[in-house]
């Protein structure tokens, strides 16, 4: 008997139906598509995001009041001309400036190993700062080469290849919309043009790029002397016709320069919806742009066409209509740039721009873009005053430090010296610092002395032993009267020295260290007679108070004898 059985059909896979779930989603999956707007601050960037998202335009606020985030972010799905199937789901990033702090977190939101075939950059410029034009796209557009370089893998190469060739067909396939219907046929007979001189030199990624020019509307607006409003160019009268107006069409030659080389498309907006939802449109058509097509799908002879858009963009190129300026990639050259306005040399502005992006030191033999636009357009934005000069301050430590030790070789600067060694500064005298060619007087501090001890063993102050030991000056001050010299206020501090001089034993005769000086003598005479004069003040006082109290105690008896 055979037990063998036959083998049982292997079980089927646990997640079969998550595998048809995710297929079938994957097949129907929407399309993510990305916009990066890309401007400086109040230059519009919010209305633009709205038109681009087909949503309200945020209510207009203080520019105090404002809020911007390091990244802003909006989404909206893109449906098509019927409104009944959503095509793509098209996803803005808004940055707030060119700080370095904002524009290098964009590469880990919008990696461009996954998102640079699905994205388009809008360069967003202000109107109302003509003046920084240049400036501006060159930090735009050497962020974008930055941001293309992604962490150089194999497949970001893959892509920046293949974006690309789609960019350059688009140039090579454009052609101007009319009102006839396109031909049914996939193949076009005649053979492709290269690429003109100064397109598409740049860009090396293929990157749609679109420079926006916001507020176009204040172009022409009144008729004020422009500089003294927020915008403006040297003075010119604002207006159609005359230096104005051949200052902004020169300003319009050199973007549409700049944007041929990077295959940009260059647009002016208002506020009015029209010029936005061109814009829109433009944006929807870049965005869907086909790839390349290939050469082994056309017959012998023939190119084959690319596929078809599902955005076609209709809209004919406008470079008259100085607020609705379109300027479509594919469409521009040198040839129609210098018709706008003659005397313009796209040559040299391109090479001009090509030496502002090699870094190099500016030694005045190469002609700079920025410099030639500022000869063009002069800045009249209104810059805060220049800070003054830093000032420096030595520190406190270190100028006591120097000043102590510089002091400190110069014991005369010291004047608590001439009481530490008086032999020293025998020069010193009682009424000030009197220098080596005046009177040789004794020490302050010897007087001081001499005078405490006078005082101290006669049991009185200095003013009455002064007079106890020579009561003749009391004598001569009765009977001579008032002196010459009474007039003269004297210090206390200098009178109690004089008195405590006087009550000392009486010194030898001054004389002074130049005995020939007629000057020395008077000077002597002349302090002589000053203390004298101030003893024999004082002794007087003294003589009046004694004579008072003494007649005072006879007067009362004789008051008692009358009563």
């Amino acid at each position: 008997m055979d037990n063998s059985r036959p083998s049982s059909p292997e079980a089927p896979p646990q997640d079969l139906w998550s595998s048809i779930l995710d297929s079938v989603s994957t097949s129907r999956s929407i399309p993510s598509k990305q916009i990066i707007v890309l401007g400086e601050p109040s230059s519009g960037k919010s209305t633009l995001v709205s038109s681009l998202l087909q949503k309200p335009p945020p209510e207009e606020t203080k520019e105090e009041q404002r809020t911007d985030f390091a990244i802003g972010y909006d989404w909206a799905d893109v449906r098509d001309d019927a409104d009944e199937d959503t095509l793509a789901r098209l996803s803005v990033y808004t940055v707030p400036s060119s700080a370095p702090a904002y524009t290098s977190l964009l590469p880990y939101f919008v990696p461009p190993r996954a998102c640079l075939p699905h994205t388009l950059v809008v360069v967003v410029l202000d109107w109302t700062r003509p003046w920084s034009f240049i400036e501006e796209l060159e930090t735009w557009l050497e962020w974008v080469e930055k941001w293309v370089k992604g962490d150089g893998s194999r497949e970001l190469d893959i892509a920046k290849e293949e974006n690309r060739e789609r960019l350059q067909a688009h140039w090579q396939y454009y052609t101007e919309p009319s009102s006839e219907p396109l031909p049914a046929t996939s193949t076009v007979s005649s053979t492709l043009l290269p690429l003109g001189p100064g397109t598409l030199t740049h860009n090396a990624a293929g990157v749609p790029i679109v420079v926006v020019c916001t507020k176009a509307d204040l172009i022409d607006e009144g008729n004020d002397i422009i500089g003294s409003g927020p915008s403006g160019m040297g003075g010119m009268v604002k207006g159609k016709g005359g230096e104005w107006e051949e200052r902004t069409d020169s300003i319009m030659q050199v973007l549409r320069t700049i944007c041929l080389k990077y295959g940009a498309g260059l647009f002016y907006t208002t506020p009015q919806p029209t010029t936005l939802q061109v814009l829109r449109q433009y944006a929807l058509h870049m965005l869907f742009m086909p790839p390349a097509p290939s050469p082994a799908a056309a017959a012998p002879g023939e190119v084959a066409a690319p596929a078809r858009n599902p955005f076609p963009f209709q809209h004919k190129p406008n470079a008259l209509d100085r607020d609705r300026i379109v300027i479509p990639a594919g469409w521009d050259s040198w040839g129609k740039i210098g018709v706008l306005r003659e005397g313009f040399d796209a040559k040299l502005w391109g090479e001009a721009w090509e030496n502002d992006l090699d870094n190099t030191e500016d030694d005045g033999s190469a002609t700079r873009a920025q410099k030639m636009y500022a000869s063009l357009v002069p800045d009249l934005s209104r810059k805060p005053p220049p800070l003054p000069p830093l000032n420096n301050p030595t520190p406190e430590q270190v100028f006591l430090a120097k000043n102590y030790d510089e002091n400190a070789k110069k014991p005369d600067r010291d004047p608590r010296g001439a009481f530490r060694n008086p032999n020293e500064t025998a020069s010193a005298g009682i009424v000030g610092p009197m220098g080596s060619s005046s009177f040789n007087l004794p020490n302050v501090e010897r007087a001081l002395t001499e005078m405490e001890s006078v005082a101290g063993a006669a049991g009185l102050n200095p003013l009455a032993a002064s007079t106890a030991r020579d009561p003749s000056r009391t004598l001569s001050s009765r009977s001579g009267g008032r002196p010459p010299n009474a007039g003269l206020s004297i210090p206390t501090g200098g009178a109690s020295l004089a008195l405590g001089r006087s009550a000392a034993p009486s010194p030898a005769p001054m004389s002074a260290t130049t005995p020939n000086s007629a000057d020395d003598q008077s000077q002597h005479q002349a302090l002589k007679a000053f203390f004298d004069n101030l003893i024999n003040k004082r002794s007087t006082r003294v003589d009046d108070r004694a004579a008072t109290a003494a007649k005072s105690p006879e007067a009362e008896p004789a008051a008692d004898e009358g009563s």
